[in-house]
């Protein structure tokens, strides 16, 4: 077992660098130009995208907030269409201005309940007053949910929100999947059950699976015919982007190994539990995130005193601070942590 690194960085899994391995296919990826589809390792990596997915084909695109903002320009060319998401969203915290400057949409946030699912009440009155003025709108749900816990959406939360969204008047389903994978992981299920009840899909290969760069676009060939002309108009459109799509086609190969970090995440969670006066969420279906806070603690003060003690994360609302867990955490870093836990918590 490797020692602990003298900074524990737990700001977030897309922290993680290229290993031996990938950046061995880094190097010897055969590339052609994807710019004109005839790149080998993206086609490659698009049709295993797509297969995993269960979506009839796939797009490499550069991140996730493209891959999201081409999804609903897809979806939603129509200025003025509605794009409900969960108040909480990536999408809707970090995406939301390129989302109306770009896709030109109204943002419809939606409250979001402890497990990270938008009310289903709140979703269908929402759904309901689009469908009133007769605007197209879009529903874009998150799994696993960054900021409320990690939590994994079930399928049966998953399918009852689409189901609910499309009764009342929606057209289209997103699913922003950065951590789809985590989720799988978590509930034992494949992707694609997941993915399911979306019309398209959002996954990450930057995050826990560890490429360097890049998230796939699954949905029906034609949605993704004209992401891939969006994605040529927003300057996403990479040439010799084999090299990149070969590493991350070593990540799809270890999804399954996403299950050490969620034991992990677990065991961090309870070293943090047994500090005195910590509070440590305990969401539905845990993945590969930790949330805590400690009592008259902001959550600034929290990373700032964590810092001070060499353990870097995020801060949130409500005093919470987000531990994200990846691979390249040992086992050796969960006493390191909560010691420095106590230490914040003593001031």
């Amino acid at each position: 077992m490797s020692a602990v690194p003298v900074l524990l960085d737990f700001r977030s899994d897309t922290r993680t660098a290229p290993d031996a391995a990938m950046r061995a296919a880094l190097a010897g990826a055969e590339v052609g130009d994807d710019a004109y589809g005839d790149d080998p390792c993206v086609l490659r990596l698009e049709e295993a995208g797509a297969r995993l997915l269960g979506k009839e084909a796939a797009l490499f695109l550069p991140s996730s907030t493209m891959t999201n903002l081409v999804a609903v320009l897809a979806a939603a060319p129509h200025p003025g269409t509605r794009l409900l998401t969960g108040a909480h969203t990536h999408v809707a915290r970090f995406e939301d201005a390129g989302m109306r400057r770009f896709a030109r949409v109204e943002m419809v946030p939606l409250a979001q309940g402890d497990d990270g699912a938008p009310g289903p009440d709140a979703l269908v009155a929402a759904v309901r007053e689009g469908a009133r003025d007769g605007r197209p709108q879009v529903l874009s749900l998150e799994n696993t949910c960054m900021l409320h816990t990690g939590n994994a959406l079930d399928l049966a939360a998953l399918d009852r929100l689409a189901g609910l969204a499309r009764e009342h008047g929606a057209g289209h389903v997103h699913l922003d999947g950065a951590r789809l994978a985590n989720a799988a992981v978590a509930l034992g299920l494949p992707v694609e059950k997941l993915a399911a009840p979306a019309d398209s899909v959002t996954f990450c290969l930057a995050k826990g699976l560890g490429a360097p760069v890049g998230s796939l676009l699954g949905a029906d060939a034609s949605f993704v015919d004209r992401a891939r002309e969006l994605r040529l108009q927003l300057g996403g459109t990479m040439h010799q982007s084999g090299v990149l799509a070969a590493a991350a086609l070593e990540g799809l190969a270890r999804l399954d190994r996403l299950a050490d970090d969620h034991a992990l995440a677990a065991a961090l969670a309870r070293a943090l539990a047994s500090v005195p006066g910590a509070e440590v969420a305990e969401p539905p279906h845990r993945t590969n995130i930790v949330t805590v806070r400690l009592p008259g603690v902001d959550a600034a003060e929290l990373r700032h005193r964590l810092a001070e003690r060499e353990v870097l994360v995020l801060p949130l609302d409500h005093g919470w601070v987000r531990f994200v867990v990846h691979r390249e955490h040992r086992d050796a870093a969960v006493p390191v942590v909560a010691r420095a836990l106590a230490g914040a918590a003593g001031g």
